[in-house]
């Protein structure tokens, strides 16, 4: 499961904004984005990654993204960095 490469990754970004920054440095071997979030935010996240020619991975949930994490609120989008 994604939840696991998280917190088995050495570094991660987390949160659509630093995402996106990520993708665009081509910093990022990897995306997760979490389905309940909202589609704008899926979308513009997926369209960069895309651009980026960087796999994205969905899970079910913000809340347990963000606890794969460490972070105590839900996150949307995470990178798993190079």
């Amino acid at each position: 499961m994604s939840y696991e490469k998280v917190l088995q990754a050495g570094k991660i970004v987390i949160g659509t904004k630093q995402t996106i920054r990520a993708l665009k440095e081509g910093r990022a071997a990897e995306v997760i984005v979490a389905e309940d979030a909202d589609l704008p935010i899926i979308e513009k996240v997926t369209a960069a990654a895309n651009e980026a020619n960087v796999p994205v991975t969905k899970v079910d949930s913000m809340k347990k993204l963000g606890k794969a994490c460490k972070i105590q609120v839900g996150a949307a989008a995470v990178a798993i960095l190079r």
